[in-house]
């Protein structure tokens, strides 16, 4: 008796495509329920759109960012400090040139450093002066102050400047213009302020003062500490401009009660 020929199976599709779709729906699954579990704030996500459009030049017409007080009041200090970081970095690399084009290590060099309210470049008089003199002799001194008259255009309205003389304990001399160091002290002062205006420097910024022999940084019994106490220094600071007027209508007031 002759067997029956098995009819051939019907095409259909692979077994691993199979389990490959059940996985997809489970992923699909596990996605739906994580989205249905979480929150969207509609808002922050209409921001986001719109900043990535505005940054990228597209979708114009389109939403636009709605920034809020509170995020500019808190955003504004980060870009203060920022600016003026570099701003004092760029006041140290004039000071870092300077040094380097007056020949730093055979002389007194030009130094910067932080004060309880901003910060005091230190210039010693020996790269400025003549002994006993006033006037200002070195050229890549005069281009140091060039260059600081430039820095100091870019700084903020409310940073004031002041120009400080400072001498040793000893006379300037017969010879000298000056009868004692409290006029030299403030005449160097006077010497680098003008420069400074002639640069460009806001008259309204910046003030010079002289104080002779009283304000050491060194001794003066040593060649060395009489060096390091003959200086102009230039005081950076920040002034509150808001908190002006309402401190001297405050003097006034007591002034005019008395």
């Amino acid at each position: 008796m002759a067997k029956k020929k098995c009819p051939e199976c019907e095409t259909c599709l692979p077994a691993w495509l199979a389990a490959f779709g059940d996985l997809m729906s489970l992923l699909l699954c596990f996605f739906v329920l994580l989205l249905s579990m979480s929150s969207m704030d509609a808002k922050k996500v209409s921001e986001a759109i719109g900043s990535l459009a505005g940054a990228m030049s597209v979708l114009e017409g389109g939403t636009k960012t709605e920034i809020s007080k509170q995020r500019i009041q808190e955003s504004t200090p980060i870009e203060s400090q920022d600016e003026t970081s570099e701003q004092v970095n760029r006041v140290a690399q004039a000071v870092s040139d300077a040094n380097e084009m007056m020949k730093k290590g055979q002389g007194p060099a030009i130094s910067i450093e932080e004060s309880q309210d901003g910060f005091v470049i230190e210039l010693p008089a020996a790269l400025l002066f003549k002994e006993g003199s006033a006037k200002i002799e070195n050229e890549d001194a005069l281009l140091f102050l060039k260059r600081m008259a430039l820095i100091v255009d870019t700084l903020p309205n409310t940073v004031k400047l002041s120009v400080q003389g400072h001498s040793d304990n000893v006379s300037p001399g017969a010879n000298s213009l000056y009868r004692d160091n409290w006029e030299l002290s403030t005449a160097r002062a006077l010497s680098v302020l003008h420069e400074l205006l002639l640069d460009g420097v806001n008259p309204k910024r910046i003030s010079a003062a002289g104080f002779g022999q009283y304000r050491p940084v060194a001794t003066n019994a040593t060649k060395e500490g009489r060096l390091k106490n003959r200086r102009v220094e230039l005081h950076f600071f920040g002034t509150d401009s808001d908190e002006q007027p309402s401190i001297e209508k405050t003097v006034l007031e007591k002034t005019s009660t008395k």
